[in-house]
């Protein structure tokens, strides 16, 4: 299949910080209409994956498409057309705290489309009735809850509708019941805008809500790609130690034996 048959592709891509290795020869495709969450340990390379997608990255070895578009080699003219396809879900929001609800929710509209007042005024209620804050235009974002935050940058992600939404750890830092409001968001947006998303996250609960498809990276490849069900049911044991939240053996030998030292030296003992 070309490029163009999926949303978005990267095609062996490679990406160093310095002599850290983030991403390995990275093959992955991206398909339309789906949901593909990105699960694996910090460091491993998600959110870089995601900056890839939009531009925010340049690989060191290898191609990035969205659609038909050839992201990595693409000139800032294209990029600026790109990205209003894309909404981008960052990890702590990254709202304006200068500006209200309102004009943190048309900022996409008045920089990517020439919409009258009026006309950005339609879209911006739109996205916050999606999100279930209609009404909260004159508000400021240090009034709202985290998780309220949350949902009017959700709104400003997608108040362009676009054809891929990125989620960047979507629910961190909120509790229970409302990484779940988060959860059915994205639920709800992908059938009412007929997009596709994909989610970096650590949050199994909101991966097995969310996910047509699995996907763990770790040390910057791919180790498991599975639906679900698949995915949940792997033998694989680094799968099963992120499915279970299970620390690693050799971290946990080293805890216990400085447990173990330390009681040594609280008993006056030697080590």
């Amino acid at each position: 299949m070309t490029a163009a048959s999926y949303i978005a592709s990267l095609k062996n891509v490679s990406k160093s910080f310095g002599t850290l290795r983030v991403l390995r020869d990275l093959n992955i495709d991206f398909e339309r209409g789906q949901t593909t969450v990105i699960l694996g340990p910090s460091g491993t390379g998600k959110s870089v994956l995601l900056k890839h997608i939009v531009g925010l990255l340049r690989p060191d070895a290898g191609e990035v498409y969205f659609d038909d578009i050839r992201v990595d080699d693409a000139d800032e003219e294209h990029l600026v057309e790109l990205r209003r396809r894309i909404g981008f879900l960052f990890q702590m929001g990254a709202l304006f705290d200068s500006m209200s609800v309102g004009e943190n929710v048309g900022f996409p509209l008045v920089e990517h489309t020439r919409l009258n007042r009026a006309e950005r005024r339609e879209r911006i209620d739109e996205a916050l009735r999606v999100v279930g804050l209609a009404g909260t235009e004159p508000k400021m974002p240090a009034e709202l809850s985290g998780g309220q935050r949350k949902r009017i940058a959700l709104a400003r992600a997608v108040v362009l509708h676009p054809d891929l939404v990125l989620y960047d750890e979507p629910t961190t830092g909120l509790d229970p019941i409302r990484a779940d409001v988060i959860n059915e968001l994205i639920i709800r947006l992908n059938d009412e805008l007929g997009n596709s998303s994909i989610v970096v996250t650590h949050d199994m609960a909101s991966a097995k809500k969310i996910a047509d498809r699995m996907v763990l990276l770790y040390d910057g490849r791919i180790v498991c790609d599975a639906t679900p069900e698949e995915f949940l049911n792997s033998e694989d044991p680094l799968v099963q130690r992120f499915v279970q939240g299970r620390a690693d053996d050799g971290d946990l030998q080293a805890i216990r034996g400085l447990d173990r030292r330390e009681t040594a030296v609280q008993n006056g003992g030697g080590v």
